[in-house]
């Protein structure tokens, strides 16, 4: 494939991600209100225009699984596009400016543009009032508009509107939102002026006692369950989208570019002294390796000029090899940019998703036997903060140095283990200091009898 075909493949190729891209939100959203559409034909056709119960008096049980098939597919299919609709809509316009037909075109584009915008509220609107209409109970959580981000975790009276008071015999319902697992108490908001164990036997006598136990003990657990999911799945996100971003750019996107500026003689074989430095060592390791192996008879005696020649021939393999590794650490450095970026849009765009891995990572955390936090604490802090741990940072610090094609400053990477690992340790500190010795104090003896 020559030059040319290349540039005009990767060109088409990129038109074709930028118009999938643009057409993202009208798609989702289409689909989005084709699933509402389906779930309001049904409960016209069936329920007449009320709510869908599946599980009424009056349905044999055919129908009633059929609805309730329909009913979760399409309420999961409604959500999960309204979603990508949210967030391909957020990109565009991040990466697109204002109005820009509306300035090149004053006209009819603007009329087609505020039909647009109407179609695309009308639609909203039903998914909306559809959606609406299967979730649970639950109070409002207080919400900033201007940064429309969610109110703490730690909100404990959040913990009632999770808990919703209906017999499950009545009404199917539907996984819960996002919003009551950010909402849901956690273990690191708990503490009283009592002892937990008192605390905790009067509770579970009343919960014993409580008539609607059962209900909340199942509530509890689908709450903790679709909290796992959202968690593991917005980890797996996190890592897998920066990781195929740098990879796709460092092969598909700065790759080629950087090698075809790498042929030209005007490109730097060495980026830094220490890669001059190290090609100098190589070559004079080469060098003493041929006296010697000339001395020793493995090789037959060869006069000045050979000599020269085969150093000649050494100097270039040389070149070739460090000049791959400039033009490497370039592309690096711009696939990490890009990479930076993707993980910046993915916590952008998953607030709600954060506030719940928080509160499953308390939950996992806090959750723990006293031993087991005692463990965990003692194996990050002297595997980040202990004694041990300065020869773990230099060598990370040098793989990102030679990863980036930066020299390796030794001041720097000094400064750095005599400063960032006591401010871990620090952290640690006050972490164990304040939350944990509130929250499950016995740990903490237990992690000071073992650190003995």
């Amino acid at each position: 494939m020559t030059t040319s075909n290349f540039t005009k493949t990767i060109a088409f190729g990129f038109r074709a991600a930028n118009q999938w891209l643009w057409l993202t939100p009208t798609r989702s959203l289409d689909e989005a209100y084709e699933a509402a559409l389906k779930i309001k034909a049904l409960e016209d056709e069936h329920f007449n225009g009320d709510k869908i119960f599946p599980d009424r008096s009056g349905n044999s049980p055919i129908v009633a699984n059929y609805c309730r098939r329909e009913l979760n597919n399409n309420l999961t299919a409604a959500k999960i596009r309204l979603g990508e609709f949210k967030i391909s809509s957020n990109l565009i316009d991040i990466f697109s400016p204002k109005n820009i037909w509306a300035e090149k075109e004053p006209g009819n584009r603007t009329v087609i543009l505020r039909e647009k915008s109407a179609i695309t509220l009308e639609k909203l609107k039903l998914i909306d009032e559809v959606l609406a209409r299967y979730r649970p109970a639950q109070k409002q959580f207080a919400r900033n508009r201007e940064s429309q981000t969610f109110v703490s975790v730690e909100n404990g009276s959040a913990k009632k509107a999770l808990i919703e008071k209906q017999s499950l015999n009545n009404q199917l319902k539907p996984p819960p939102s996002l919003e009551e697992l950010a909402g849901a108490e956690t273990i690191s908001a708990r503490g009283s002026f009592l002892p937990r164990s008192i605390l905790g036997t009067l509770k579970r006598v009343q919960k014993e006692l409580d008539p609607k136990t059962e209900e909340e003990v199942v509530e509890r657990f689908r709450v903790s369950k679709f909290k796992t999911i959202i968690s593991l799945r917005f980890i797996l996100l996190a890592i897998l989208i920066p990781l195929l971003t740098q990879q796709i750019c460092h092969n598909f996107l700065v790759g080629p570019v950087v090698d075809r500026f790498k042929e030209q003689e005007s490109f730097a074989t060495f980026i830094n002294e220490e890669m001059e430095e190290e090609a100098f060592m190589d070559l004079e390791k080469f060098e003493k390796k041929i006296k010697f192996e000339i001395l020793t008879g493995q090789l037959p005696k060869l006069s000045e000029s050979e000599i020269e020649a085969e150093l000649q021939h050494k100097v270039e393999e040389i070149e070739v090899e460090y000049r791959d590794r400039s033009a490497n650490a370039i592309e690096n450095i711009f696939s990490d940019i890009f990479s930076f970026v993707a993980f910046g849009l993915v916590i952008w765009t998953s607030k709600r998703e954060i506030a719940v891995l928080k509160s499953f990572m308390d939950d996992l955390i806090y959750g723990l036997s006293d031993s087991a936090k005692a463990f965990i604490i003692i194996l990050f802090t002297d595997m980040f903060v202990g004694f041990h741990s300065a020869h773990g940072w230099e060598v990370i610090l040098e793989v990102i140095s030679r990863h980036l094609g930066l020299p390796a400053s030794r001041n720097f990477i000094f400064l750095f283990i005599a400063t960032f690992p006591v401010i871990l340790d620090t952290i640690f500190k006050y972490w164990i200091f304040r939350y944990l010795n509130r929250i499950s104090p016995s740990a903490v003896a237990t992690y000071k009898e073992m650190n003995e």
